[in-house]
C-alpha cells in the first residue's frame, strides 16, 4: 500500500511538472494505473477472502478496460486541439 501511494505521488508530480498535455496524460495513465494495481494487490493481501478477491478482480478488469480508452480519447482531443491552434 505504501509503494502504491508513492507511485500515486510520482504520477501527481508528473502531472504538475511535465510540459505538454500528451506527456501529462502519459504520467496520469501509466503511473496511476500501476499505482492503483499495486494498491489493489496490497488490499488483496490484507483482505484474503473470496468476496474481496471478486471485488478486486472486478476493479482491475474495469481499470484495464477503461483507462486505455480514456487515454486514447484524451490524446485525440489534445492532438486535434494542437492542430486547430496551428491552423489559426
Amino acid at each position: 500500500m505504501i509503494f502504491g501511494t508513492a507511485l500515486l505521488a510520482v504520477a501527481a508530480l508528473g502531472l504538475l511538472r511535465l510540459p505538454d498535455a500528451l506527456s501529462r496524460q502519459h504520467a496520469a495513465t501509466k503511473a496511476a494505473t500501476l499505482a492503483l494495481g499495486v494498491m489493489l494487490a496490497g488490499l488483496a493481501v490484507l483482505q484474503p477472502s473470496w468476496a474481496w478477491g471478486i471485488r478486486i478482480g472486478t476493479l482491475v478488469a474495469v481499470l484495464a478496460a477503461t483507462v486505455p480508452i480514456a487515454s486514447h480519447a484524451l490524446a485525440r482531443a489534445a492532438a486535434s486541439r494542437s492542430d486547430a491552434l496551428e491552423s489559426d
